[in-house]
């Protein structure tokens, strides 16, 4: 889904004529076109976030913030590093979704434990879905396949996540 569509550029637009800092990620597929958007649009308010001391992308030479992790092996839990650091810094999350990608996923379990509010654009669905708690998650999760969820669960302990977060009812963004 590296290719965006006009919901999500009126979506972006609307957040750069608020002059809101955009933190993105350096990957290619959706961080690359988000930040080609911003380029070709001029902003500059806009901060890209790698794992260990280089970009993959960074279209606008904006500011970087370099995430280091002890990890040698750039896998999944390498660049997880700089997305928990980007929700750390983040006031709410605007998340592009295939319903597939477990950075993503964990990018909005990261702000969700954080009491964070999340907007998530389903491409397959093409549609906007507001998260302000884990049950808001666990509706969106509906629409990812057993294998799919299988996998986010090994990789991130998923289920136990969820199970945490439904334990502590009184942790809720309103």
């Amino acid at each position: 889904m590296g290719r965006l569509n006009g919901e999500i550029l009126e979506k972006l637009d609307t957040i750069m004529r608020q002059s809101f800092t955009i933190l993105v990620g350096d990957a290619g597929g959706v961080d690359k076109a988000v930040q080609k958007h911003c380029s070709d649009k001029g902003y500059r308010n806009v901060t890209v976030y790698c794992a260990g001391g280089s970009c993959r992308n960074n279209l606008g030479g904006w500011e970087t913030k370099h995430i280091y992790t002890e990890r040698s092996i750039r896998d999944y839990r390498f660049y997880m590093a700089k997305d928990i650091e980007m929700a750390k810094e983040a006031d709410y999350g605007f998340m592009i979704w295939d319903t597939r990608s477990s950075g993503t996923l964990s990018n909005m379990l990261e702000l969700l434990e954080m009491e964070k509010k999340v907007v998530v654009y389903l491409g397959p669905g093409k549609t906007f879905m507001k998260l302000r708690r884990m049950e808001d998650l666990r509706r969106l999760l509906k629409v990812c396949s057993h294998e799919t969820i299988r996998i986010f669960d090994s990789r991130f302990n998923l289920s136990l996540r969820l199970q945490m977060e439904a334990s502590h009812p009184s942790r809720m963004i309103s």
